[in-house]
């Protein structure tokens, strides 16, 4: 045991009291100690390794960008017969409890009051027009004297239009020019409102590359200016929203009211215009798409110079070359564009382009596809030579080909083939071997039936399609088919490129022969 512990009770006590009394003493010997100061740790601070900023990029760029609004001369749904089936307030009985509930509690109702005098005006100068705002994106200066790009579905159908700079500014303009096929337009400040603005020009966008940063600048659903970053996810996409799709793809954030809006390079230099969005949800997903500078930037110049942008005709109604196409046309790749149908009296008509040739060089340029073809015709200019190679016969040729103008929105105009007339009887057993079975007609040779498992299933023919030629060479029966189709099989070819006549238009499809 301690000696502490074993101290009698009363010995304890008087230690106790001697102490505090000597604390006491100290305290009144040296007076009263200064507040005791608590020592806390450093706050956490990390020295990150530097990454990059688009600080500068944006500081620059913002000026140029601005939001996009856009009212419509538009009917109001009233005017469209109100409630009930397409009758208004003014339809009802006097004595109806709805028409007496608005005029005890709506006002201006009692004797029609202001409304007659509405109606009275609108009657001598026809329906007041009435601006309601119907849309709103994104856009941006290209030139310092006003002039600004967007998309043309931002501005299609609109009667005003105003821009909103990132200082909130507001400005009218108006509309120069739109293309549809590019959705792209053009408006420019009102006079005016002219000034000196920050404009930025479009970059080479050959020079991207699949990850590389961009930031894009806009309008999202309606917030004003609103910048995102992210990079170039793929080249070269087709969207199916025209015949010239070349896309971007980008993964920064893009949503509702960025359309139109520009996607920057680090250089601060518009390498796509953001149009459209896959948004399964409705917002985004990081799967945008931005029409590429190098699309963008002769329809814009064209559309500033005149309103319109001019383009290159070549006439011809074309599809993609499978590989069982290129197989059965004796082609070594599957590549060029293979035509369906040259319109009548068009520059290919002219030249000597047939359905069944394949257009596989432009100026000795390689074609890749329908759309690389339709894209470089697209962008010569009316009137030019062109030298096309196609392939015919199983050989290449060349054929000289003045470019002609395309007029008009319709790109393609798709021509019926010749109608075949068939002048005796075959059996529909004849072309078994293809699983598909064919009877003549007043309008040739139609398919009757197709066997579900059949190759010829597998590729779409379907009974009522008509077949009007087997390796480019007409047929009006089953025997001229089976004739065709032994020279294939002679030559070495296993495949047979039949041309088949269908509501939708005339198509290619290659058929499997060597069965049989």
């Amino acid at each position: 045991m301690s000696k502490i512990s074993a101290l009698r009770p009363g010995v304890k006590t008087a230690l106790k009291a001697s102490t505090v009394a000597g604390l006491a003493a100290v305290m009144l010997a040296t007076g009263i100690p200064a507040r005791i100061s608590e020592s806390f740790a450093e706050a956490v601070s990390v020295n990150a390794p530097q990454v990059t900023s688009f600080a500068d990029v944006v500081q620059a760029v913002s000026p140029a960008v601005v939001s996009v609004r856009v009212q419509s001369d538009v009917k109001p749904v009233s005017d469209d017969g109100g409630l009930f089936g397409g009758n208004g307030f003014d339809d009802l009985p006097d004595d109806h409890p709805l028409k007496r509930f608005f005029r005890d509690f709506g006002g201006q109702d009692e004797a029609h009051g202001d409304r007659d005098q509405e109606r009275r005006f609108s009657d001598r100068r026809g329906r007041k027009p009435h601006l309601r705002p119907t849309a709103q994106g994104s856009g941006f200066f290209i030139s310092e004297d006003g002039y600004i790009v967007t998309n043309n579905h931002v501005v299609n159908d609109g009667s005003a239009f105003t821009v909103v700079m990132n200082d909130g500014t507001e400005l009218n303009a108006t509309l120069v020019g739109k293309d549809s096929r590019t959705d792209l337009a053009v408006l420019k400040v009102a006079e005016k409102d002219q000034r000196k603005f920050t404009y930025v020009s479009f970059a080479d966008d050959s020079q991207i590359r699949v990850g590389d940063w961009v930031v894009a600048v806009g309008n999202p659903f309606g917030l004003g200016g609103t910048v995102t970053a992210g990079i170039i996810s793929a080249r070269g996409r087709d969207i199916g929203s025209g015949p010239y799709d070349d896309y971007l793809q980008v993964d920064a954030a893009v949503n509702r009211g960025n359309s139109g809006g520009p996607t920057f390079n680090l250089n601060g230099q518009v390498v796509g215009i953001n149009t459209a969005i896959f948004s399964p949800s409705g917002g985004n997903v990081g799967i945008a798409f931005a029409i590429p500078a190098s699309v963008a930037k002769g329809v814009v110049a064209d559309l500033m110079k005149d309103g319109k942008v001019d383009r290159g005709w070549l006439g011809v109604q074309i599809q993609p070359v499978t590989r069982d196409i290129a197989d059965s046309l004796g082609l070594a790749d599957a590549a060029g564009a293979l035509v369906v149908e040259p319109q009548t009296d068009s520059p290919g008509a002219k030249a000597g382009i047939k359905k069944g040739d394949v257009i596989t060089a432009l100026e000795g340029e390689p074609i890749k596809d329908p759309r690389d073809l339709a894209r470089r015709v697209a962008d010569i200019a009316p009137g030019k030579k062109v030298d096309v190679a196609i392939w015919r016969d199983g050989k290449s040729q060349n054929v000289s080909v003045e470019i002609g103008t395309l007029a008009g929105e319709k790109i393609d105009a798709s021509a019926k083939g010749d109608k075949a007339t068939s002048d005796e009887e075959t059996s529909e057993q004849a072309l078994a071997d293809l699983g598909i079975s064919v009877t003549p007609g007043d309008d040739g040779l139609t398919v009757s039936a197709v066997d579900p498992d059949s190759d010829a299933s597998d590729r779409g023919l379907k009974e009522g399609d008509r077949i009007t030629s087997v390796n480019n060479q007409a047929v009006k029966s089953a025997d001229e088919v089976l004739k065709v189709i032994e020279g294939a099989r002679k030559d070495g070819r296993s495949k047979a490129l039949f041309q088949v006549e269908t509501k939708d238009g005339s198509r290619f499809l290659a058929l499997p022969i060597d069965q049989g």
